[in-house]
Order: C-alpha cells, then sequence, then structure tokens
C-alpha cells in the first residue's frame, strides 16, 4: 500500500495571516465569478483551539481558511453570529462548518445563536442547490435525541445533510486513511491512502447515500471507541440539488497547514461550489459494510 507518512517538516509554515500552499501551488484559481464562502464557526458546545479567538481577532483556522481562499479563487467571510442565517445568507455559495452543540443556543462562546428559522433557511438553501462543507467537530452539532452510543432510524435533520453524527474520541493518534475514489477533486495526488496524527472522531447515523472518499481504518488504533469495523471519514453526498461534503480532519493546528489536508479542503471546495465535477454514486455499504457496528464510548 503506497502511504505518505506526514510530518511537521513536510508541513507548511504558517506566520501571521499569511499561507502560501506549496503543495498546492499547482492549482490555479478557476476564471470567471469569485466564489463566496462562508466559514461558521460557533462553538454552543466545546470550543476547539483552532476555532479560538482572542478579542477580535480571527482564529487560527479562520485566518487559514481566508488566506487560503485568495489563494485560490474564494472570497471566505469567517463568523461566530449565527444570525447570519437570518440575514442575507443566500449571498454564499458555500457554508463550511466547524460548530458544535445545539447551534439554536448561545452556549459556551456566548456569539448570538442561530435561529430555528435560521437552521430551516439553512438547510432550505443547501436543498436548494447551495454547497456545505462539515470539518471536524460539524459532526458534532445539533444531536439526535436518544442514547448517545445507539444508531437512530430517523437522525436530526442537520444530521441527516451532514451524513453522520459524532459519538466520542480517544487520544490523539496516527491513524491511517484509505483512499476510495483518487477520481474525486483533491484526492488525485494520495496513492492508496496516508497517516496522519489528529483527533479521530467516532460516528454513526450515516447517511445510507455517503460516497466514502477517505476510510478511518481503526487496526491497530488505540482506545475502546475505535475497536469497530472501519467507517467513513470523509465523504460526499447530494441534498436535493446542494452538495455535501465532510471530513473529519481538522482538530490540530499542523493539520490545517498539511498540504494533503489542504489538497482535500481545495477539493470540497470546489466541488461543492460547481467548479469541478464528480460523480458520487453511494458506496457506503460497499467500501464500509460494518460502518453501523459501534465502538465504547468513554464515559
Amino acid at each position: 500500500m503506497n502511504t505518505l507518512e506526514l510530518t511537521r517538516r513536510e508541513a507548511l509554515q504558517f506566520g501571521g495571516a499569511g499561507l502560501l500552499g506549496a503543495a498546492l501551488a499547482s492549482h490555479v484559481a478557476a476564471a470567471g465569478p469569485t466564489k463566496k464562502i462562508l466559514y461558521f464557526t460557533k462553538s454552543s458546545g466545546f470550543e476547539h483551539s483552532v476555532v479560538r479567538r482572542k478579542g477580535n481577532e480571527l482564529a487560527f483556522s479562520e485566518k487559514v481558511l481566508t488566506e487560503f481562499g485568495k489563494q485560490h479563487g474564494f472570497d471566505v467571510t469567517a463568523t461566530k453570529d449565527g444570525r447570519v442565517f437570518d440575514g442575507d445568507h443566500l449571498q454564499y455559495d458555500v457554508y463550511v462548518f466547524f460548530t458544535t452543540g445545539d447551534l439554536t443556543k448561545v452556549g459556551k462562546d456566548k456569539a448570538p445563536a442561530m435561529s430555528p428559522a435560521g437552521k430551516q433557511a439553512l438547510l432550505d438553501a443547501i436543498r436548494g442547490g447551495k454547497g456545505f462543507i462539515g470539518v471536524h467537530s460539524a459532526t458534532d452539532s445539533f444531536h439526535t435525541a436518544g442514547p448517545r452510543d445507539k444508531n437512530q432510524p430517523h437522525p436530526d435533520p442537520y444530521i441527516a445533510m451532514i451524513g453522520a453524527e459524532f459519538i466520542s474520541h480517544g487520544a490523539q493518534q496516527t491513524a491511517h486513511m484509505t483512499l476510495v475514489d483518487p477520481k474525486f477533486p483533491g484526492m488525485e495526488k494520495l496513492g492508496n491512502g496516508f497517516e496522519l496524527h489528529d483527533e479521530w472522531y467516532t460516528m454513526k447515523n450515516f447517511a445510507p447515500d455517503l460516497h466514502v472518499l477517505l476510510v478511518n481504518e481503526t487496526k491497530g488504533m488505540k482506545g475502546p471507541a475505535y475497536q469497530r469495523p472501519p467507517y467513513p471519514a470523509t465523504w460526499a453526498r447530494r441534498e436535493g440539488k446542494g452538495r455535501v461534503f465532510y471530513t473529519s480532519m481538522g482538530h490540530r493546528e499542523d493539520v490545517w497547514t498539511n498540504p494533503i489536508f489542504q489538497d482535500v479542503m481545495l477539493g470540497g471546495m470546489r466541488w461543492t461550489t460547481g467548479l469541478a465535477q464528480a460523480d458520487v454514486p453511494p458506496n457506503k455499504d460497499r467500501v464500509t459494510p460494518g460502518a453501523a457496528t459501534l465502538g465504547k464510548r468513554k464515559r
């Protein structure tokens, strides 16, 4: 198996608001009108360090994605204010979420909450043709009622849209991601897969129509949560006329500056904005047949 070992030496160096993606230098921003992206980082639950702001200064990942967008022809606006979905949110082509908890509650970061009508407006916009990208803890938002360590037949509408729901995670560790679809945008250079040190989510309530791109291999992983068959870690799916992309990567700052993570993100951005095309037929049951089997949640 062709494995790309990711190290800090290979990672890009991030300074101030600048980010020059050496691994992405061959990508050329698409011609035509600039695509607008809303990066939503409200943390009603746990607030990750990559989205934590100091005063009015943008958080680490907000700086990275904003500058990354400039390098590749995307206009990125970062906000924690949930009221944006009661306003002119339809000006954006894609919504990128790095969020936690019930976003209709003010919660831990004290940023204004999304209204229930705003949540519905978001879902309606995606079904109507907007793009959506979930990063890492986006699946730890709007949890479904019922036992945390059980699959539910009717997940929360947001969970049904994004494609899965966070259960728990173990200690940060290196895990292997197996590549399923090398033709999907951003996946062309990944060979058969790669290894990466990050905080790996275990998930449930997988949508039946996922087009799995990367599989989280569990063999050799430490912790009871990972004692389960391999399961989807990065995927794409259609939601009505809209395009949905999710990756479980992104907890660590050095992941955000890693060229492979950036390739994956750029591919997701290009596909969800319609700048790149790809077929996304359901393949979950074929490539991760044991995905519904859950590990043990840390109590």
